[in-house]
């Protein structure tokens, strides 16, 4: 996820300028901060959050102690990372826990935002640790929700509660009383939404809330729609009083507007984000990881959380004794390939690390189709020819290429570069510097 990209960029173009530089001036400082200024405008930052945090990057960063330091340009990417972890919210905000079951959880926003498919992944979510969520189908308005929160539920072994069409309070109300009675630790309850706010609507919702007291009202924002996603949230906030945000589509063509202006706007924080279409493409909010990603700073963090899900302790020791003995084979490329994939794909991984968003990556350069018709390649073959590449001959070949509808010069390059990598490893495990 390349993170508000175009903002990222422009940061890094105001600071590059500030580093050939050598020791700033007071004029160069002020010139710098009305750059950033611009480019979190054009982010669609809200104008008087942007106010406010030039201000106070522009207080600090004037300070005699700046002007005078020996690299007074780290001191002003330090200070701007510091303020956007500042308006981000500071800490990650964790979702709360009734003191007596079930926790529940009332999600809200306007159609379009990805309320019900984030139902899901909360629920998905909560299922890894351990809870046992009920998802409720609330929404008796919009074509086919109902349904769709039904295939949700399926597809993540997660039990819907629905009540046809019936008042989505007398639902909400009955939804809570079915937890309490057959052990669900957590009501997830998906409202109704709309095109846009009102009265309607937001009387629903707040009846809903007075009916069943929720432990969390999560609003559910498109964070691709900027400084409208802000004015929402201050409506609801306004009428329900909401607990926390959650911003989907953040791996979107997202600007950074939402994210950066929400928690100053509202005063409450953002708890999960939304980073692609699939169940498991849920993160909490950790504003000091989002910061660094904005800034090319890269999330290390968020990487090795990946990692731990995507491998398990036992398939952590199989590869490290690989490494060891260097016996790798293609069954254990597949197996790479696999976790790839779960850690977000290469761009996904790519774009955690810290530095990548500075450099220009070709997107032909990281074809992630690649590795799913390498892993075709693979499965074509047989056991012993995974095991032992090297009695592949052509008659041999020949046959892979068939098999998985690829060319014979596609599988002469997964094999060279499985030999290479192989070289790698040994040449890292023996001390070495690899040569390409």
């Amino acid at each position: 996820m390349a993170v508000f990209a175009s903002l990222g960029e422009k940061l890094n173009h105001v600071f590059s300028k500030l580093t050939k530089r050598g020791k700033l001036s007071e004029l160069e400082i002020k010139q710098a901060m009305r750059e950033i200024r611009v480019a979190l405008l054009e982010a669609d930052v809200n104008l008087k959050v942007a106010k406010e945090f030039i201000e106070e990057v522009s207080k600090k960063a004037l300070g005699q102690e700046i002007l005078k330091s020996l690299n007074p340009t780290q001191q002003v990417i330090k200070i701007v990372n510091e303020e956007l972890i500042a308006l981000m919210g500071n800490s990650n905000a964790k979702l709360e826990v009734a003191p007596k079951p079930p926790t529940i959880v009332m999600m809200c926003g306007l159609q379009g935002a990805g309320k019900t498919t984030f139902c899901g992944k909360l629920a998905n979510y909560l299922k890894k640790q351990g809870k046992k969520p009920l998802l409720v189908a609330c929404d008796i308005y919009r074509p086919a929700a109902i349904k769709q929160l039904q295939v949700v539920g399926a597809s993540i072994g997660a039990e819907v509660f629905t009540k046809g069409e019936q008042n989505p309070v007398r639902i909400a109300r009955e939804a809570v009383e079915y937890a309490k009675s057959y052990g669900f630790d957590t009501v997830i309850i998906d409202t109704a939404g709309r095109l846009e706010i009102d009265d309607r609507l937001m009387t629903e919702l707040e009846n809903i809330k007075s009916e069943v007291a929720p432990t969390e009202i999560l609003l559910t924002v498109d964070s691709m729609t900027g400084q409208v996603a802000t004015q929402v949230a201050e409506e609801f906030n306004r009428r329900l009083d909401v607990t926390g945000v959650i911003l989907t589509k953040l791996d979107g063509d997202t600007r950074g507007g939402a994210c950066l202006s929400i928690k100053k706007v509202t005063g409450k924080p953002i708890k999960f984000c939304g980073v692609g279409e699939k169940m498991g493409d849920i993160e909490p909010f950790y504003p000091d990881r989002m910061a660094n990603r904005i800034l090319g700073m890269g999330d290390v963090l968020s990487l090795i959380e990946k990692a731990q899900e995507a491998v398990s302790e036992e398939q952590a020791k199989k590869m490290e004794k690989k490494m060891r003995e260097n016996s790798f084979d293609l069954d254990d490329y597949i197996e790479q390939i696999d976790m790839v994939k779960k850690m977000g794909g290469a761009k996904g991984v790519l774009s955690m690390l810290p530095g990548m968003s500075k450099m220009k990556i070709n997107e032909d350069d990281i074809d992630e189709s690649a590795m799913y018709r390498n892993k075709a390649i693979i499965l074509s073959m047989t056991p012993a020819e995974r095991k032992n590449p090297s009695m592949l001959n052509y008659s041999r070949k020949m046959r892979i290429a068939k098999g998985s509808g690829t060319s014979l010069q596609q599988i002469n390059k997964l094999l060279k570069g499985f030999e290479q990598s192989k070289a790698m490893i040994k040449q890292m495990k023996n001390g070495k510097k690899f040569k390409f």
